[in-house]
């Protein structure tokens, strides 16, 4: 069977009538005897930047590429002594706008070195940093900046007239900072609105270097972080320092005993958004170590050309990203001819053999490396020696693929908010945890609840149940929402809501969720129960089952439509078909599936909750099938059962139009 990465730490609980029954509690074998701690020298992130700046001062840490009239230029960096000293001006200047330890900054735009100074000014000063995120819904911006009563917010130049267009309703907000400049007219608008709105250039005029920082405690919040809520508003998960930095340890201690850890000759890719907490967490592993960060332009079509300008050796990727990596190069593959064809898959075939022997990446194959799979790790800039797939389940397929032609070790990872991002981590160069998420980190124990309702025993032999997790980089609850921490933090341990399958090696795989929340390939949250109930707004439908899963990047529903008003529509077009005929012309699906996105739209349904294609199904969800239960709720997995092959038919069709 091979080595086994995980230790047993309890025996499992026997079952109660009060509590499911759950596994035996694992802890990954590299944290030995104990979780990993946060060492008594570190109190807060601050710590991390401060002491590599005294290291390495003038190492590169923030870079982005120049514009001038419309051209893209090469990366220009900013050290980390000019970064350091920037962090301290703007802490400074907040301080000196009454902003004090402890309350609340918003940080709000996409990924720039101000993102990450603005960060670093609030560990700087011990302000706790509220990442703004748009996506997480309409109104939602307005709706943290409230919640977490935020008084300063840095804010992306183009963000700007959406926090001024929510100003008056935002009581605590006193002072916005652009990433860059702000026009006469929006100072004289927040103005009157009892604000003030400065622009970078001015605000870090405002601060010194000479104020002195604040005592910071392990013990502080760092962060709050909002997240997707399944009823639609958003969560705000508490992340303490200790808690932050000891995720950020614990990924330096699993690739230095697995792998290799980042240096100061490292060039990491920022592009995930740092509103979220996984790529928050390796930026700051990165400025711990020293590593040069490289920011994209924003701007998701010219994405692979800034990683050839930068040709990063870092990369972090999300399935759909990698699918697109792979899907590119597989095109190139084909149309370069049957002979090259041919070599290329032999060189594949060749390489994968050895790695499922067991022999770690720069052994496999080195022949093949250099003469066959060179020219595909141009594909990410030819430097990259470490992948890393977080967010959404990556199809084998992909991996096994980047693990054979990009000669660099992958780790897929699993993780939540509420865990400060990774809490299982495959160990890169162990081929066998292919599929799956890896060992709990070394911070993190977890054990499987059984979940009897959906058929799933933690103590059978296929171990599956609800991932639980306890540990020393869990969340410290949800700001203001006592009620919905309660729920998921029971008896100390974190229920995650996913379900997951202990494999014989000690690695997790994910095969299903507790809840009917699923995430897309990109990363977003989808409460598809919550989307049903808007498009059952529609008058043209009785019934929709909306379906979508975390492999593609949108959904599709099975729809019965109103019988009368297919049947108007098609007199409308001059059709006599019958129902059954109706249902499956091409232009009465187009019909449908327009009034419901219309329908979707304006109940606020955010772009990747519409829908891309729709079968029309002629027979009403019935008992009979056990399609519905019989209070007439959707039994989810026999309708996956029954519309298989029509589901897969709508997504082959969807990729056809958007090609």
């Amino acid at each position: 069977m091979g080595e086994v990465y995980t230790v047993k730490v309890e025996e499992a609980r026997a079952a109660t009538h009060e509590k499911p029954s759950a596994g035996p509690v694992y802890r990954c074998i590299y944290a030995k005897d104990a979780l990993m701690d946060l060492p008594s020298h570190f109190e807060s992130p601050w710590d991390f930047f401060r002491d590599t700046t005294m290291k390495c001062p003038n190492n590169p840490m923030l870079g982005r590429r120049q514009k001038t009239d419309s051209k893209v230029g090469p990366y220009k960096w900013m050290t980390y002594k000019e970064a350091y000293d920037a962090a301290i001006r703007m802490g400074s200047s907040m301080r000196g706008r009454g902003v004090n330890p402890g309350d609340r900054c918003g940080i709000y735009g996409s990924n720039c070195p101000e993102w990450i100074i603005t960060m670093e000014a609030c560990n700087s000063y011990g302000v706790i940093n509220v990442p703004l995120y748009d996506s997480l819904g309409p109104n939602a911006v307005e709706f943290i900046i409230n919640l977490a009563e935020i008084s300063i917010a840095f804010v992306q130049d183009n963000k700007i007239p959406s926090v001024l267009s929510c100003l008056d309703r935002c009581s605590t907000l006193k002072t916005i900072v652009s990433f860059g400049n702000v026009s006469t007219t929006q100072k004289k608008e927040a103005e009157e609105l009892g604000a003030s709105c400065i622009s970078w250039g001015e605000f870090l005029e405002l601060g010194n270097l000479d104020l002195d920082l604040p005592l910071k405690y392990k013990t502080n919040i760092c962060t709050i972080m909002y997240t997707s809520g399944t009823t639609g508003e958003p969560k705000g998960v508490i992340i303490k320092n200790e808690a932050f930095m000891a995720e950020v340890l614990s990924i330096d201690q699993i690739l230095l005993l697995t792998d290799k850890v980042a240096t100061e000759d490292d060039v990491y890719f920022s592009f995930l958004p740092l509103a979220h907490v996984y790529d928050q967490i390796i930026e700051t592993y990165c400025i711990y170590k020293g590593s040069s960060i490289g920011f994209w332009q924003g701007d998701i079509r010219f994405l692979m050309e800034d990683v050839q300008a930068l040709k990063p050796t870092i990369f972090c990727g999300v399935p759909r990203v990698y699918d697109r990596v792979y899907a590119g190069i597989n095109s190139k593959i084909s149309s370069g001819g049957a002979l090259r064809s041919t070599l290329f898959q032999y060189a594949y075939n060749y390489k994968l053999g050895y790695l499922e022997k067991g022999l770690p990446q720069d052994k496999a194959a080195p022949l093949f490396d250099r003469l066959v799979f060179d020219k595909i790790k141009q594909a990410l800039g030819g430097r990259v020696r470490l992948l890393l797939s977080g967010a959404a389940p990556l199809p084998s397929h992909v991996e096994e693929f980047l693990r054979v032609t990009f000669g660099a070790t992958l780790s897929q990872g699993y993780g939540l908010t509420e865990s400060c991002g990774g809490c299982f981590s495959a160990i890169g160069n162990v081929f066998s945890m292919l599929g799956t998420v890896g060992v709990p980190m070394t911070t993190i124990e977890a054990r499987l609840e059984s979940v009897p309702e959906m058929g799933y025993d933690a103590l059978s032999n296929e171990a599956r149940g609800e991932i639980c997790l306890r540990g020393n980089t869990l969340f410290s609850g949800y700001h203001k929402r006592q009620d919905l921490t309660e729920e998921v933090l029971v008896d100390g341990w974190f229920h995650t809501g996913d379900i997951g399958e202990w494999q014989p090696n000690g690695a997790m795989k994910i095969i299903d969720r507790k809840k009917n929340i699923f995430k897309l390939s990109q990363g977003e949250y989808v409460a598809v129960e919550n989307i049903e109930s808007k498009y059952l707004r529609c008058p043209l439908i009785t019934s929709i089952w909306v379906y979508g899963n975390s492999f593609e990047s949108f959904l599709v529903a099975v729809v019965v439509p109103e019988k009368k008003a297919i049947e108007d529509w098609a007199v409308k077009h001059d059709l006599t078909d019958d129902f059954k005929s109706l249902c499956e012309n091409v232009k009465a699906r187009k019909y449908i599936l327009d009034e419901l996105n219309n329908t979707g739209k304006k109940h606020q349904l955010r772009g990747f909750e519409l829908l891309k294609a729709v079968h029309l199904e002629p027979i009403p969800f019935d008992m009979e099938r056990d399609l519905i239960t019989p209070t007439f709720k959707l039994r989810r997995p026999q309708l996956i059962k029954q519309y298989k092959d029509r589901i897969d038919q709508l997504y082959k069709e969807a990729k056809a139009t958007l090609v």
